[in-house]
C-alpha cells in the first residue's frame, strides 16, 4: 500500500468512527470553529463537538488549496479538498444530502492567505468538483446544498460579481452593513470584535455598546445575512461566557472560539 492510500484508509477510518457517533451529538446552529485545522483533527472534533461552522486559511500552491496558517506550516498532504471537502461529501451522503442527522445549515468559511484571485479561481475549480453538497448562486438563484462556502481574508470581491454561476459567497465587513450587494452575493458580515467594541465581558456591558450590537444585527438580518465577530476574549473565564451570553441575546448568527468542548457546553447549557 502507498503512503497516500494508506493515509486515505486512515481517514476515512477516522471519518467512519465520527459518523457512528453523529446521530447523538446535537448540532449547535451558533458554533463556529476558528482556525479549525488547528485541531488534532480538522472538522472532525468540530462535528464531534456538534459544530456548524468551521474556518480553514488556505495558500495556492501550484494547483492545490493547501491548508495552513503560515506558509511555513504549508503541507502537502493537507489539502482543502483532504481535510474538508471529501470528509463533508462523505457525511452528506450518509445523511442524505445533509452534515447531520438532523437538517441544519453548515458553513465552511475560507481565508484566503494568498493572492485573491488566482487563490479564488481555483477555489471555484475545486468547488465545481462538489457541486452536488455546496450551495450555488446562479441564473436560477441561491440552490442550497449541504454546505455553504463563504470566502473571507484576500477576497476578489469584482470577480465574483462578474460570475454567472459561483459556489460560494462573499464574507463582508461592518462598513458593508448597508451595503445594496444582493444577499446571494453577501450571505455574511463578520468583523473584529476589539476594533468595534471596547468592552471584554468584565463587569456589565455599557449600554451603548449593548444598543450598538442589537442595531448591527438587526441591520443585517434584515437584510438577510448572517453575523460574526472574531477575536473576541476566548480564554475559559466569566467573562468570556458573559460575552457570549450578550452575543446571544443579541442574535448574533456564530459565536467564534478555538475552545470546542468550552463552547458546546456553553450553548447546550443555555439552550436548557
Amino acid at each position: 500500500m502507498t503512503t497516500r492510500s494508506c493515509m486515505a484508509a486512515i481517514a476515512a477510518v477516522l471519518v467512519s468512527a465520527v459518523l457512528a457517533q453523529a446521530a447523538a451529538v446535537k448540532p449547535l446552529l451558533a458554533a463556529h470553529a476558528h482556525n479549525d485545522y488547528h485541531h488534532e483533527r480538522p472538522l472532525l472534533d468540530a462535528l464531534s463537538h456538534g459544530f456548524t461552522s468551521v474556518e480553514a486559511d488556505v495558500f495556492l500552491v501550484g494547483d492545490k488549496l493547501c491548508v495552513a496558517h503560515d506558509r511555513e506550516d504549508i503541507r502537502p498532504d493537507r489539502t482543502l479538498r483532504a481535510l474538508y471537502l471529501d470528509p463533508l461529501r462523505q457525511r452528506a451522503k450518509k445523511y442524505e444530502g445533509h452534515i447531520y442527522p438532523r437538517p441544519v445549515r453548515f458553513h465552511l468559511l475560507i481565508d484566503f492567505k494568498s493572492a485573491a484571485e488566482p487563490t479564488y479561481r481555483k477555489l471555484h475549480e475545486i468547488l465545481a468538483d462538489y457541486a452536488d453538497i455546496v450551495t450555488s448562486f446562479g441564473p436560477e438563484g441561491r440552490v442550497d446544498r449541504a454546505v455553504l462556502v463563504n470566502v473571507s481574508g484576500n477576497r476578489p470581491l469584482e470577480l465574483m460579481k462578474a460570475q454567472k454561476l459561483r459556489y460560494a459567497g462573499y464574507d463582508g465587513r461592518l462598513s458593508d452593513l448597508h451595503s445594496e450587494l444582493p444577499t446571494e452575493l453577501m450571505p455574511l458580515v463578520s468583523d473584529h470584535w476589539g476594533r468595534n467594541f471596547t468592552w471584554r465581558g468584565a463587569g456589565p456591558m455599557p449600554e451603548a455598546e449593548r444598543q450598538k450590537l442589537k442595531y448591527i444585527v438587526q441591520a443585517a438580518h434584515e437584510k438577510g445575512r448572517i453575523v460574526r465577530f472574531w477575536a473576541t476574549p476566548d480564554r475559559r473565564s466569566p467573562a468570556r461566557e458573559a460575552l457570549w451570553i450578550e452575543l446571544c441575546k443579541a442574535g448574533v448568527d456564530l459565536i467564534n472560539t478555538d475552545d470546542l468542548a468550552g463552547l458546546q457546553a456553553f450553548l447546550l447549557k443555555h439552550e436548557r
